[in-house]
């Protein structure tokens, strides 16, 4: 079950990311923030949502917002991930489902008749106070960072 709900704050969270550092979501207090969880790195739909996440970054920058990707993948798996296709945001390694969880992502899913547990493909919109004012679960990659860009410039006309 999730703990984050739409128009309350996100709870303040840690994680290593790949810049080396650890990182908290109140490092970002004073911009939007926008944190798309995605199953694993190197995988087609999992690339082809960062690469466009990469390819409107300076749009989203420059609306004062920040991209953050989250996955269970180790900093190693995304240090790969950036480099291979030059990732100008940080991405964070949530390993023991703790982040996942409390965002209701971490999911029992099947494919080709094995259950397992994974990432649901979800994102969300935090604002300038650590507020959620968006969500979008269950995510199709195609139009969807568009979509998330649009849904900011509304934001930011707010």
């Amino acid at each position: 079950m999730s703990t984050v709900q739409i128009q309350q704050t996100v709870p303040d969270f840690t994680l290593p990311a790949s810049n080396g550092k650890d990182v908290s979501l109140s490092d970002f207090r004073g911009k939007k923030v926008v944190i798309y969880f995605y199953p694993r790195d190197m995988t087609p739909g999992c690339t082809k949502e960062s690469c466009e996440f990469r390819d409107y970054n300076g749009q989203f920058a420059s609306l004062n917002t920040e991209v953050i990707g989250i996955s269970p993948d180790d900093i190693a798996s995304h240090d790969n991930f950036i480099a291979e296709y030059q990732l100008p945001f940080l991405l964070l390694s949530d390993v023991d489902q703790k982040v996942c969880n409390e965002f209701g992502v971490w999911k029992l899913r099947e494919r080709d008749g094995q259950q397992f547990y994974g990432v649901e493909r979800s994102t969300f919109l935090i604002d300038e106070q650590g507020v959620l004012v968006r969500e979008w679960r269950i995510v199709q990659v195609d139009g969807h960072v568009a979509e998330v860009l649009e849904a900011v410039k509304q934001e930011s006309m707010q």
